[in-house]
């Protein structure tokens, strides 16, 4: 297989972890006789920097002429004081747009060799964690109508059921290939949109007789991820909703390092990264932990290639290294190996 991946290293640790996630994606290669090219393009607070945008019409059309995206992180406090239109975050919005990412992907696993990690008490943790949040990404409130005046302000939030529809067709998919359950989250109990969602929903699961569909308020599903997370397999929800939830579900597993994230569209095209920010505080220094990125990588050979076996054998990769005692600082605690940004990459990628 053939493959072109547009790189997008961006700001902070960025670079760092971007370079030992293309060493494992090599290794990959070397090992199943791929070929996976690469250019790389700027985005965020180095195209401000650069160019005075933060997503350059150069970066997305060569995004738009890739098989894939692989993003870094964008933003740092160096340009905290820029006015909102030329904020680094403004080139991932502008990049969920204009390749139209609907569907979010946020995996929240706990390793069992990072258990201690874990904020929540063992009993409650149980055998781990493995949920995957489905994150609807270009509608709701964020990207509604909205406006200000000196004592008043307003944000709308506004979904279609053709939305609505594509985004559960997804999680219903996803939740086929895991244990087939499949947790709505809305607050139905007050919200018109919310009120379509489950209407849709119901017309929608009549598809897919084999899942088993539930249904939370989400302030209810925030109070039982922490309650009980191992009830949880595939979650589905809007986006502001699923912003919050798929960051209470990472915290969980004791490290963002540790999770990445996928952003598809209809197609098998997606954008992967990690969910964490580009730390600039420790950018260049070897001290980053790359396995979020690393697992990006996973989720793109899997969900944009296709490639299962590939992507499984960079996830075993991973817990071999763990099962080693290999941690970053992160991660780290008395007794393991304390390893760098570039040990790490390179020993996961020997692990394959």
């Amino acid at each position: 297989m053939k493959k072109h991946i547009a790189v997008v290293s961006g700001d902070g640790i960025g670079p760092d972890i971007i370079r030992e996630a293309l060493k494992v994606l090599g290794a990959v290669g070397a090992k199943f006789g791929h070929t996976f090219t690469t250019s790389s393009y700027l985005a965020g607070g180095v195209a401000l920097d650069a160019v005075g945008i933060p997503l350059p019409k150069e970066t997305l059309e060569g995004c738009k002429n890739s098989d894939s995206v692989l993003l870094g992180a964008v933003g740092g406090p160096k340009w905290d004081t820029l006015a909102s239109n030329l904020r680094p975050e403004k080139a991932l919005l502008g990049l969920r747009g204009g390749l139209g990412l609907f569907c979010n992907l946020r995996p929240a696993i706990l390793y069992k060799q990072l258990s201690d990690a874990c904020p929540l008490k063992a009993e409650i943790i149980g055998e781990g964690l493995d949920l995957m949040v489905v994150r609807e990404l270009t509608g709701g409130i964020y990207f509604g109508e909205r406006g200000r005046s000196d004592d008043a302000a307003y944000d709308t939030m506004a979904y279609t059921v053709t939305e609505i529809e594509r985004i559960l067709r997804k999680a219903f998919e996803i939740a086929q290939k895991r244990s087939k359950r499949l947790c709505s989250v809305d607050k139905a109990n007050i919200l018109n949109t919310s009120q379509l969602w489950r209407e849709v929903i119901k017309r929608v699961q009549v598809e897919y007789p084999d899942v088993e569909v539930s249904h939370l308020y989400v302030d209810n599903a925030a109070m039982q991820l922490v309650r009980n997370p191992g009830q949880f397999d595939v979650i589905v929800t809007e986006n502001m909703f699923g912003d919050i939830l798929s960051d209470e579900a990472s915290q969980i597993t004791g490290s963002i390092g540790m999770l990445p994230s996928a952003s598809l569209r209809e197609d098998s095209f997606g954008m992967y990264e990690p969910i964490h920010g580009s730390a600039p505080d420790i950018a260049g220094k070897d001290l980053a932990n790359p396995i979020a990125t690393i697992l990006s990588v996973a989720m793109m050979l899997r969900y944009s290639f296709g490639l299962q076996a590939e992507a499984e054998s960079i996830e075993k990769a991973v817990s071999k290294v763990l099962d080693g005692g290999y941690r970053t600082a992160d991660i780290y605690t008395p007794g393991m190996k304390k390893v760098g940004t570039n040990d790490m990459g390179s020993l996961i990628a020997q692990a394959l």
